[in-house]
């Protein structure tokens, strides 16, 4: 379990997950986890995720919730060409704008042939919330579009990938970058949980995770601290060595 403690100074982020696809099973999300990682760089926590059906209302009112609560929010899917991608028109709806046909990606998408009724539906990529600018999508698809604090990229995780790659320091400010250490040992949770109590509450800006692991060789737990402040997690990877070493086990650097 992880034990994460407050902190008033960290540049936050959230993702909404969009689609019935993911709700039902048939889809496994993989975006969170390479997103997440992409921010850290930037200094940009991810400290939620939601999970929500392609239903207007629901995105209207999770993306109004979260925007306020965030200094940014990412949505991902319903932005292709079908009936049930609604995200760009529900985008709209939350900001109380219009949407406009953007002449750069109509563009984009008039460059391949199609007959009349599939460019009809293509072209329904090409419209964002008036007062939106492009996220670039090097994939070589239409683009994703940013209004305010929230950025609308696209669901298919190839795609995702490539817009993610187009974020920078410039576009999205944020703190230094989290950093990470796993030391592992084959000891029980439960072992190690009173001094892993006592070592959050002496350094309240980390976050100290511990995460038991089912091995042929036995039962153990990765510790994993999470900052900003390299100093102080070279200090605290030393005192969790100390603490295994105390328990009569061995520390594994990089985790078991």
């Amino acid at each position: 379990m992880s034990n994460e403690a407050g902190r008033g100074d960290v540049v936050s982020a959230c993702l909404i997950i969009i689609g019935n696809e993911i709700l039902s099973g048939r889809t496994q999300d993989t975006n969170l986890a390479h997103l997440s990682q992409v921010l850290n760089e930037l200094g940009v926590q991810m400290r939620e995720a939601r999970v929500i059906p392609d239903v207007e209302s629901v995105i209207v009112d999770t993306v109004n919730t979260c925007r306020t609560e965030f200094d940014y929010v990412f949505t991902t899917g319903g932005i292709g060409p079908t009936h049930d991608d609604i995200t760009a028109d529900s985008i709209a709806l939350a900001f109380g704008v219009a949407l406009e046909f953007h002449p750069d990606i109509v563009a984009l998408i008039k460059r391949r042939e199609a007959p009349p009724e599939v460019m009809e539906s293509r072209l329904r990529m090409a419209r964002i919330p008036v007062g939106a600018s492009l996220i670039d999508n090097p994939s070589g698809g239409p683009p994703g579009f940013q209004i305010e604090n929230v950025f609308v990229m696209a669901g298919v995780p190839m795609v995702m990938q490539a817009m993610a790659g187009t974020l920078t320091k410039e576009r999205l400010p944020g703190g230094r970058p989290v950093r990470s250490l796993t030391i592992g040992a084959f000891l029980g949770e439960s072992q190690v949980a009173q001094d892993l109590e006592e070592l959050q509450s002496q350094h309240p800006a980390v976050d100290i995770g511990s995460y038991p692991f089912f091995r042929e060789a036995g039962y153990g737990t990765n510790l994993v601290v999470r900052g900003t402040d390299p100093e102080e997690l070279a200090s605290i990877g030393e005192a969790l060595k100390v603490l295994i070493e105390n328990h009569g086990a061995e520390p594994h650097e990089g985790g078991v």
